[in-house]
């Protein structure tokens, strides 16, 4: 018996016939499912379940940057880690289909990216730890980093930014990757976009562009994303450009041989025109709002200066590890993932020395190389609890490859929101990963230095008596005798703001010898002692 087509059945098959037609069959899918992993599967010298040399490469260098651990005791439920984590992008997946066959296969993906800098001053290992970073900042965003090339130029080229030819073996790179966008380790001007994606025919963005991506995806607070929305709109604004006609400039009157004439006159580029009004519009909405929100922070500040309640700000490059170290010292529970700017919104908590002074101690957002200037200003407002504050507690990751760039990058932001001149303390995070040789190192360079461990704890104390040292303390000494009755006196003293050095009950009442504040001073005057 034979089908309409003339190929025999089953019934009329004899064994041999039969299994080569189950060989054929799972030759196929087995053929399918490796073409629907293209760009994923091992070269032929790596071993089974290994990744690519390129991709083992390019991942190093992104952990390198953030380290493998994850949040430890101290840092408490992790209740917001959770809820991030609750919806996650899987690498490796993609929904494109290259033949209807292989629908069973079809995958989700991550964008897969190649990046590109210029070395244009430092030295080549500069030049590297910067791409490792952009790496990194890519992964957090949620790439799969392929590639990487760094081109030696005295300046980038005006218009492709690596030059016609670099940039024509970047789309060599990328045609043999397979990647859909080029991540460039600079910002772009919008002709070199233009000239870079005409060229490589992918998708371009810049560093700026990748950081702004990052805090989008990590703004939680409603200030949050107000100054994250205004930072992206700034960035935008000069950028937009026209596609095809619906943006062509209209002539107007007899323009040349053109001679458009009726029906051509208007208003010029309406439509890009139109959306730059919006775009303003916006950002002087958002600016009002951020404003309006402002003076509820002020009182939260003016509060504590009225009270002179001491204030510490942890400031530092991003993943040094500021959160733990602020859930270490105050069990704040705050959020601590294994990634670049991880959080965003500052945190202030209540803290005590170890001879009982109170202070806060306030959470900033990190910083990193060559920040946007759009994010400076738009969380200018943020920042200014590390330009209020007493103290700064400068956390550096001391198992980074290049320590002394984070300090420096740190240290120009601060400049920006005049903060140089605050007391800082740098703290040397990651002393359990980080090399005793660059431990010394920078401890011989910095005046002012801990050892700590935010993971393990080790170090804590030393930075808790440091800290004590270094805040503002009660300057006003006291000898007072307060009446047993005067309960209410002794309750006051024994508060955060008020060092006791002594005290005795005696027949008349309790008898003090204090440091206080001058505001408090004025009120306990009844209750000096007079020999």
């Amino acid at each position: 018996m034979t089908t309409n087509n003339g190929h025999s059945t089953g019934a009329d098959m004899g064994p041999e016939e039969i299994q080569a037609v189950i060989d054929r069959i799972l030759a196929s899918d087995e053929a399918a499912v490796a073409k629907s992993k293209k760009g994923t599967a091992p070269d032929q010298g790596a071993a089974p379940g290994e990744k690519t040399p390129t991709e083992k490469t390019w991942r190093s260098r992104a952990l390198a940057l953030s380290g493998e651990d994850g949040p430890s005791e101290a840092d408490g439920d992790q209740q917001d880690l959770q809820e991030r984590r609750a919806l996650r992008r899987v690498a490796g997946l993609s929904t494109e289909l290259e033949d209807v066959t292989e629908v069973e296969y079809r995958q989700l993906r991550l964008e897969r990216v190649v990046l590109a800098g210029i070395w244009s001053e430092g030295t080549a290992q500069d030049a590297e730890n910067s791409l490792q970073e952009l790496a990194a900042l890519a992964e957090t965003a949620g790439s799969e980093v392929l590639d990487g090339i760094v081109q030696r130029r005295l300046k980038p080229d005006p218009g492709t930014f690596l030059g016609s030819g670099k940039a024509q073996e970047l789309k060599t790179i990328v045609e043999a990757t397979g990647a859909d966008t080029v991540i460039v380790d600079s910002e772009l001007s919008p002709s070199q976009r233009r000239g870079l994606e005409d060229i490589v025919k992918v998708k371009v963005i810049d560093r700026t562009a990748l950081i702004l991506d990052i805090f989008a995806q990590h703004a939680k607070s409603r200030e949050g994303k107000a100054q994250v929305e205004l930072a992206q709109l700034e960035y935008l604004l000069p950028r937009l450009r026209g596609w095809g006609e619906s943006m062509s400039r209209q002539a107007g009157g007899q323009v040349g041989s053109a001679s458009a004439g009726m029906g051509s006159r208007g208003p010029g580029e309406t439509k890009i025109e139109l959306d730059r009004r919006k775009i303003r519009t916006r950002m002087a909405k958002l600016r009002r709002e951020i404003t309006a929100m402002k003076p509820a922070r002020e009182t939260k500040r003016s509060n504590r200066r009225r009270n002179q309640v001491p204030s510490v700000a942890i400031a530092g490059y991003t993943n040094a590890g500021k959160s733990s170290l602020l859930n270490r010292l105050t069990d704040a529970g705050v959020l601590v993932e294994n990634a670049l700017f991880a959080t965003l919104d500052p945190t202030v908590r209540k803290a005590e020395t170890p001879d009982g002074i109170g202070y806060t101690l306030a959470d900033t957002v990190g910083f990193v190389r060559s920040l946007p200037t759009q994010l400076i200003e738009a969380f200018r407002s943020t920042l200014e609890e590390v330009a209020d504050s007493d103290l700064i507690l400068h956390v550096v990751d001391a198992s980074h490859p290049d320590p002394e760039g984070q300090i420096a990058a740190v240290r120009a932001v601060l400049t920006e929101v005049d903060a140089r001149k605050i007391p800082e303390i740098i703290v040397l995070n990651k002393a359990d990963a980080a090399d005793p040789f660059v431990i010394e190192r920078l401890r011989q360079r910095e005046p002012r230095t801990v050892v700590v461990s935010a993971r393990t704890g080790a170090g804590l104390t030393e930075l808790r008596q440091l800290i004590s040292t270094n805040i503002p303390r009660p300057g006003v000494k006291l000898d007072l005798l307060v009446p047993y009755e005067h309960g209410e006196i002794l309750s006051r003293l024994h508060e955060e703001d008020v060092e006791i050095l002594g005290l005795d009950h005696v027949d008349e009442g309790t008898r003090l010898e204090v440091m206080v504040r001058e505001g408090l001073a004025a009120e306990l005057e009844p209750y000096i002692r007079h020999e």
